[in-house]
């Protein structure tokens, strides 16, 4: 018999699915299941199960044909389960290396009915917190009973710290109720009934704390169920423990702190709720509240226990505020005081700020949409495709952009723009309906109520992004995640290329966003060129019909020092021969204003300045490049792609990866100049094997490139129309 069965629900975690499944399939003991229950999740996560499932016959997907919530897919999975022990993990945690071994060596150790396991919990900005659970349970007996040892009940009242004999539970007839708080009527009475208690106190479990999506950070009168489950396990410990009495004191202080928590917890219960709330915790605490065995906990605690004895909700209230106001001045005391310098400069913001604000007064302008890409390096990527398009399906929308100040001559004739920093932007900023970019406005600006924000963003992602980056910090140069999601919370929309894209930003940014997954605007142009365009951009670009240009877009990397390249381009562009040009687009961190559009040095072009770098991709009968999101926009053209990475794996470990490059590349992998150079002496680049993985790639990545993106953001965002 197997051992272990891990029942695993799923429903919209296709951003943590991923790290979830690979935490149990790559541990080193093999002698388990996972029973993976697809709650009719609404995301991508099927797709991901169904992709696991296909290549590990350890894992078993059961999908449901309706939703039924976590309990019902819990007793679903259980159903289906023949391992020995059933494991509750929740998909959007993951186990701790060489947890499965370790489980598995205390179960044989002790013959355990039920093994607790510890854990910690990992903050969604990367910050990690063990709880004082792994210190309790090393301080246990190696068994026990609940009666024996109580102090088993004041841990974590979840499944997923539980590890349960099957034959127990088929014994006792236990499942998971409906609704939330479900873990409460499962946890309590299991602990009670059980036989055999164990605990292992080494991190198990690496318990995620999302920012969204998580109903403890849910604003919803049903927080209201956690009184009937509770009154639900405290029947069933009555009815399955012989030791009920002896352990109603421990349950009633836990329920009590269960229920000052969820109160407390200004996320949770709605204010216009919240005098109800109290008045059923004091109901709960006269029917509960043991005849003998009770004592009120000290401090503020016992206080709030004497205020909610006598239902007297106005002084609790008074009390919880003081504690905030308490904390608060403590906070500002620890605020470093900052020295006063450039006096004038600030001067200035704050006449502008002043500005701004008085400008937020006013109405805004529910005609104006404003456009900005690249930090207001010039009228670019899927904001400028966006604009084309709402100018032909949605003419009464003024478009004005924002652009630096030494971009200006960059930006196309009859295009209405606004210079950053001056006063007509921040008017155009304060009042503007529609706020489209490819980056994040600055952190200063106000998300009004009416406007609706758009991000774009700038490329389908291999490198992490967002929060992902915490675990890279050597390639984080923005290491204020909060500062970040404050800034992504104020989007009404994020724009995805396609399912892998999807479930990146998912993670990356757990917000409360719409997804619309309609391909890049930007791509449009490439997925309909025909060969005229072709031809025209490179004529435009001096580009003669007999030569072969080959692109280069290297990528950024935040380790090196700037200008530091990985590939001589003299020694390189030598051995293409004299009919072949050489195109180089530099990461757009390097090009300054000044810079001109094209610069020739032999067989070498610097268009790393050239303003349309679409036109580039059309020119192009070749693209080379590293880990560049240029790669997914050019395989729409469905032409030759090589990828030149002599730092993979330095690349991958720094910066972070979401997918292997070198399992799933668009054409030929060369690690070196001198492979790169066989590359392209053989022809290999545009060879039968290059084509099957471009054929690959694309069919992953270019599925969504029709030619109408901008077209379904347009009829999304500014005309309110699902169809298109």
């Amino acid at each position: 018999m197997t051992l272990l069965s891990v029942v695993l629900p799923v429903y919209k975690v296709q951003g943590y699915l991923r790290q979830c499944l690979d935490s149990l399939l790559e541990q080193s003991f093999a002698d388990f299941e996972v029973v993976a229950v697809d709650d009719c999740s609404p995301d991508h996560s099927g797709a991901i199960l169904a992709e696991y499932a296909a290549r590990d016959p350890r894992v078993r997907v059961l999908s449901l044909p309706e939703n039924v919530g976590l309990g019902q897919a819990r007793n679903a999975g259980l159903d289906h389960a023949v391992g020995e022990y059933v494991w509750f993990v929740d998909s959007d945690d993951w186990l701790a290396q060489g947890a499965l071994s370790a489980v598995a060596d205390r179960i044989a150790d002790t013959g355990a009915d039920v093994l607790v396991v510890g854990f910690d919990r990992v903050n969604w900005d990367g910050q990690v917190v063990v709880p004082r659970a792994g210190r309790l349970l090393a301080q246990a007996p190696e068994t026990f009973t609940a009666e024996q040892w109580p102090r088993i009940l004041d841990t974590l009242h979840v499944a997923w710290n539980k590890v349960v004999r099957r034959d127990l539970l088929l014994k006792l007839g236990f499942r998971f109720g409906t609704g939330w708080y479900e873990d409460v009527s499962f946890t309590f009475p299991l602990l009670a009934a059980a036989p055999r208690i164990s605990g292992l106190g080494r991190i198990c479990v690496h318990y995620r704390q999302r920012r969204t999506g998580a109903i403890t950070r849910t604003l919803d009168d049903r927080h209201f169920e956690v009184f009937d489950h509770w009154g639900h396990a405290m029947t069933l410990v009555d009815e399955y423990s012989d030791s009920a009495g002896a352990l109603r004191p421990v349950l009633f202080q836990r329920m009590m702190w269960h229920y000052l928590v969820v109160l407390r917890n200004a996320q949770r219960v709605p204010k216009a709720s919240r005098r109800r709330f109290f008045d059923r915790i004091t109901e709960d605490y006269h029917r509960y509240r043991p005849v003998t065995g009770y004592r009120a906990p000290p401090g503020a605690m016992g206080l709030r226990h004497r205020f909610v004895a006598r239902g007297a909700f106005l002084p609790f209230q008074v009390m919880q505020r003081a504690i905030r106001v308490v904390r608060a001045v403590d906070r500002v005391r620890r605020v470093p005081v900052v020295k006063a310098k450039g006096l004038a400069k600030r001067v200035r913001q704050a006449a502008y700020q002043a500005y701004y604000r008085a400008q937020l007064r006013l109405p805004v302008d529910r005609n104006l949409a404003l456009y900005a890409a690249y930090w207001y390096r010039g009228v670019t990527c899927n904001p400028a495709a966006i604009a084309r398009k709402a100018a032909e399906l949605a003419p009464g929308v003024r478009s004005v952009w924002v652009v630096g100040r030494g971009r200006v001559r960059t930006v196309p004739a009859g295009t209405e723009y606004v210079v950053a920093g001056s006063l007509a932007y921040y008017r155009a900023l304060a009042r503007a309906r529609w706020l489209v970019n490819n980056v994040n406005w600055p952190n200063w600006a106000v998300k009004r109520r009416g406007t609706t924000h758009v991000m774009t963003h700038h490329g389908t992602p291999l490198k992490m992004m967002g929060m992902d980056q915490a675990d890279h910090p050597a390639a984080a140069k923005d290491q204020d995640f909060h500062a970040q999601m404050r800034r992504a919370d104020r989007w009404d929309f994020s724009i995805s290329a396609n399912a892998h894209t999807t479930v990146a930003w998912d993670r990356a940014y757990p917000c409360r966003h719409e997804t619309l997954e309609v391909g890049y605007p930007r791509n449009d142009r490439l997925a309909t060129a025909t060969p005229a365009d072709t031809a025209a951009v490179r004529e435009k670009l001096g580009i003669r019909p007999h030569e072969r240009a080959v692109l280069y877009t290297p990528t950024h990397r935040e380790w090196l020092p700037l200008g530091r390249q990985v590939l001589d381009l003299e020694a390189f562009a030598d051995t293409l021969g004299p009919d072949t040009v050489l195109l180089v687009r530099a990461h757009y961190f390097y090009v300054s204003a000044e810079q001109p559009a094209q610069a020739r040095r032999g067989r070498i072009v610097d268009v790393s300045a050239y303003p349309v770098v679409e036109d580039l991709y059309l020119a192009a009968d070749v693209m080379m490049t590293d880990y560049s999101s240029a790669m997914f926009d050019f395989a729409v053209l469905d032409r030759p792609l090589v990828i030149y990475a002599p730092d993979w794996a330095a690349y991958r470990e720094l910066r972070g990866v979401y997918f292997d490059l070198m399992e799933l590349p668009p054409g030929p992998v060369a690690t070196s100049l001198a492979e790169l150079v066989e590359v392209f002496a053989t022809g290999a680049y545009e060879g039968a094997d290059a084509g099957r993985d471009r054929a690959r790639f694309r069919e992953r990545f270019c599925y969504l490139d029709d030619g109408r993106a901008a077209e379904r953001v347009v009829r999304r965002v500014l005309l309110g129309d699902d169809a298109g």
